[in-house]
């Protein structure tokens, strides 16, 4: 099986080297590119803000090709529907437990498809929602009350789920508040400075976490 290289092997590694982070393409004729605005931002805020080192423009992978393996996190996102094939649900699982880490962000209509295809991956684990405690909130930024609301769609809380594996956090997903809308251009949503302040920090721990654990 094959496995991640990670160059951030240490805290300080993980600030010492570019590396790329991708865009996740998938099937079943959901829009896997929305959001553009969103990941380039986030990039250019975690090199500044907590001195990583990350190539500016995100890739774009499909979620079968071997070429995941060589990134540390993948973002997958999008309003529709979602398919993964056998060969790609294995793909998406073996990358996972050789250390990879997928976020995916709820762009409203996603949540029932992606639940349906994340059984494919990992047929026995449930997502649970995870506690405030948790690392995840508590990297360079500090999120007591858990993950925190952006977007409204249908004004429920906000939540983070995640999916562990051996103990680790190996998928985050972000619930009814859609982070990635708030690390779009500002113009876009017309989200508050402080909202989106607050979603380019939470969206900056999860990469220290993805990159860090």
């Amino acid at each position: 099986m094959k496995q991640i290289i990670f160059l951030f092997f240490t805290y300080l590694s993980i600030f010492a080297y570019a590396q790329d982070v991708a865009i996740l393409k998938y099937n079943g004729g959901g829009d896997w590119y929305a959001n553009p605005t969103a990941i380039p931002n986030l990039i250019a805020f975690t090199n500044q803000n907590i001195k990583t080192n990350i190539s500016k423009n995100p890739r774009i992978v499909s979620v079968g090709s071997e070429d995941i393996f060589s990134f540390p996190i993948v973002f997958m996102t999008g309003h529709g529907n979602i398919y993964l094939s056998d060969n790609e649900a294995k793909n998406l699982k073996n990358y996972l437990i050789s250390g990879g880490f997928l976020h995916i962000s709820d762009n409203y209509g996603l949540d029932k498809f992606i639940r349906r295809e994340l059984k494919k991956v990992f047929s026995k684990l449930e997502l649970i929602e995870i506690p405030v405690n948790h690392l995840i909130y508590n990297q360079s930024y500090k999120f007591p009350k858990g993950i925190p609301k952006i977007h409204e769609h249908d004004k429920n809380p906000a939540q983070g789920f995640g999916l562990f594996y051996k103990g680790r956090l190996v998928v985050f997903y972000d619930f009814e508040t859609d982070l990635s809308d708030g690390w779009e251009d500002a113009e876009i949503h017309n989200n508050p400075k402080n909202v989106r302040e607050k979603a380019l920090q939470m969206g900056a721990n999860i990469i220290e976490y993805a990159f860090k654990n």
